[in-house]
This record gives structure tokens, C-alpha cells and sequence, in this order.
């Protein structure tokens, strides 16, 4: 699988402005473009997607969707959300309470079709799996026959064969900050908050080594099998960055089912966890304790355990904080030299999140 990663800051921050690139690999669309007439066009999932003028009115599926298109620049242009009431906390944390107090929440959970149509968006901006399916007739294809655009999360553009993910994760990110900034209008802001990323990434790849990469592996819930992540979906970027190895990361899809056989053979040197409703962290503990495949495993007896919420976890801004705690949690447990990388995001505040008792030393 080719990996295509950013050459720098200062190229990632011009590859990712309207029109403008630094000439890295030309096979890599410009984010943006706008014609003499004011549309504007973008690349998304490999079609071009092209407007008459900026999005004023966006409806907005999962909190790192939304925090995407909150570092866009884009909040004014958010008209409604849907599946928020969950990541609410950390969003806030990352954007301040009053990005997230004004939003209008036209679904608790995942939109249906007269959710989406109720609220006369200009864009529906989601992705499959993360609100788009089939199933419940909500698709952008569905969408489109109703007038209204789709931008889908660039994490889960399909594969041949239907398997999610076709780009290196922060390029998919980086591009789709970018392409929201430019077609609400907010292209500074979306390069700035690039340029953030990708300084902050840099830091990252810079710190110290260990002599020998650790390996990790992370744990979304545990069932008769194990919802984990291969090399497409966010955490293979925030695991590249942060200096260990994917247990997954020779499987090309994003999040997919594995066997409790694959987790015992990686034998991880620490695990990772991704926190939200439907099972709680204590209960996935227990079910790798209980299980005769894990419950021996070194990580396991030795709890090396670190639990994340889910919209750091999952494509969006976050995952840079994401990766600063897996660095500074793999100091913790003695994976990795001590590094100068700090935390800027505190999610010790979050009176919510279990199983994080590390959390002090993260800070310095």
C-alpha cells in the first residue's frame, strides 16, 4: 500500500489553499478551485463536487464531523447536527462551550432522511458509517435526488469491493478541512488550523525513539469478535505519529471485525480503548481478563490500558491530541524516552472518561 505523507509544513499549509499546491505529487488534486463565475469545486471520494457560491447552510452528522467543519472556520454555516450529544464534552474542550451550545440538534442519533430534508440544507456533510447506509435509505444518492449535495468523510470513501478508506489518514483529514473551508468560504481559517495540525505532527515524528517500536493495539468493543481499526482509518495515522506500530496495520480497511486469535497473536505491548455509550470501559476490560486468548497477555496483567473518547479516535481535529496522549502514554509505561511533546488538550477535565489514572503525567 503507497502511504503518501505531507513533505512539511510550511508545502502541507500551501497544498491545502484553494488552488494553490507546493508541487509534491501531481497526482494529488488540488483541494479547491473556483472558476471566474464564483463556483466553487472540490475532490471528494474522487468526484468532483462543484457549487455556485459558498455553503451557507450545512447539516452536520457525529461530533468529529463536526469538529471538522468547526476547524473549517465553518460554524456559522452549520444550520444542524445530528449524533453530537455524545462527543458534545470534547468537542467543546477542543472549540470552546460556545461552538457547541448553539448548534441546533435535529437528531440525538444517526439522521434519518426527514431529519436531513426538514432542515433545507445546502450540503449534507457525513460519510458511510458515520450516518450514510443503505439500509435506512439514507445515502448521498437518495440526497442528491432530493436537490441537496453530499461530502463525505474522506476516511470512508469506498474501496473496490466496498471496503472503506483510499487515502493515507491525515492527508484525508488535511483535505477535508481544506475542501469544507473552501466551500463555506473559510479557506484561511482552514489553512491555519492545517498548518496547526501538521506543525504539531511534525513535533511528533521528531521526539525521541525507543530502541525497539512498541506495538499497539486498540480496542473499539469486544464481542465474538473485536471492532478494531486497519491502516486507513485514523488511529494508523495517530499510531505513525506517535511512534508504535498498528497491530492492524497490514489490513486495508478502516474499522472492521477481528478475531480475539489476532489480538492474543500481536501479543501488543499496550492497549488502547475508544470511549463511548454502548459498552462500557470497565465491561471491555473485563471481557479481555475473562477471555482464555488475552487474559494472559502481558498488556492485560500488566494493565497497560489508555481510554480515549471517540471523536479523538475517529477522523477529525482531535486526532492530533489523540496522538500527543498516545506519545506521552507510551512514556508513561516505559515504551518510549521521555519527550519534550506536551498535551494541549486537557481532557482530564472530561469527569466522564474512565480508566485514566496516567492522565497526571501526560500534562508535563
Amino acid at each position: 500500500m503507497n502511504k503518501k505523507i505531507p513533505t512539511g509544513v510550511a508545502c502541507a499549509s500551501a497544498l491545502m489553499m484553494v488552488i494553490a499546491g507546493c508541487g509534491t505529487d501531481s497526482s494529488e488534486p488540488a483541494a479547491a478551485k473556483k472558476d471566474g463565475a464564483g463556483k466553487i469545486t472540490v475532490t471528494n471520494c474522487g468526484q468532483e463536487l462543484t457549487v455556485d457560491k459558498p455553503i451557507s447552510k450545512m447539516f452536520v452528522n457525529d461530533g468529529n464531523i463536526i469538529s471538522i467543519a468547526l476547524a473549517a472556520g465553518a460554524h456559522d454555516q452549520i444550520t444542524a447536527v445530528s449524533s453530537l450529544q455524545r462527543d458534545e464534552d470534547v468537542v467543546a474542550l477542543a472549540f470552546g462551550k460556545d461552538a457547541t451550545s448553539d448548534l441546533k440538534v435535529a437528531a440525538k442519533e444517526y439522521p434519518s432522511l426527514e431529519n436531513v430534508l426538514a432542515a433545507q440544507p445546502d450540503l449534507m456533510f457525513a460519510g458511510w458509517g458515520y450516518g450514510f447506509t443503505e439500509s435506512k435509505n439514507m445515502t448521498p444518492e437518495v440526497l442528491k435526488e432530493k436537490g441537496i449535495p453530499s461530502y463525505l468523510l474522506s476516511e470512508t470513501c469506498r474501496q473496490e469491493g466496498g471496503a472503506r478508506g483510499t487515502m493515507n489518514p491525515w492527508e484525508a483529514l488535511t483535505h477535508d478541512i481544506t475542501s469544507i473551508g473552501a466551500l463555506t468560504g473559510n479557506v484561511d481559517t482552514a489553512a491555519q488550523s492545517v498548518g496547526e495540525i501538521e506543525a504539531r505532527r511534525e513535533a511528533l515524528e521528531k521526539a525521541p525513539k525507543p530502541k525497539e517500536k512498541p506495538t499497539a493495539f486498540l480496542v473499539d468493543s469486544p464481542s465474538d469478535t473485536i471492532l478494531s481499526c486497519g491502516s486507513f482509518g485514523a488511529p494508523q495515522a495517530i499510531f505513525d505519529s506517535a511512534g508504535v506500530t498498528n497491530a492492524l496495520e497490514d489490513v486495508e480497511d478502516t474499522w472492521t471485525q477481528v478475531s480475539w486469535e489476532r489480538l492474543a497473536t500481536a501479543d501488543p505491548d499496550i492497549m488502547y480503548f475508544v470511549e463511548y455509550p454502548g459498552m462500557s470501559y470497565a465491561d471491555k476490560i473485563a471481557a479481555l481478563q475473562a477471555n482464555p486468548a488475552t487474559k494472559n497477555l502481558a498488556a492485560v496483567k500488566e494493565k497497560r490500558f489508555v481510554n480515549l473518547p471517540y471523536a479523538m479516535w475517529t477522523s477529525g481535529p482531535l486526532n492530533i491530541d489523540a496522538a500527543e496522549y498516545v506519545r506521552k502514554s507510551l512514556e508513561h509505561y516505559g515504551l518510549a524516552p521521555k519527550s519534550n511533546i506536551t498535551t494541549k488538550l486537557d481532557i482530564a477535565k472530561l469527569s466522564d472518561l474512565p480508566g485514566n489514572e496516567w492522565l497526571a503525567t501526560a500534562k508535563s
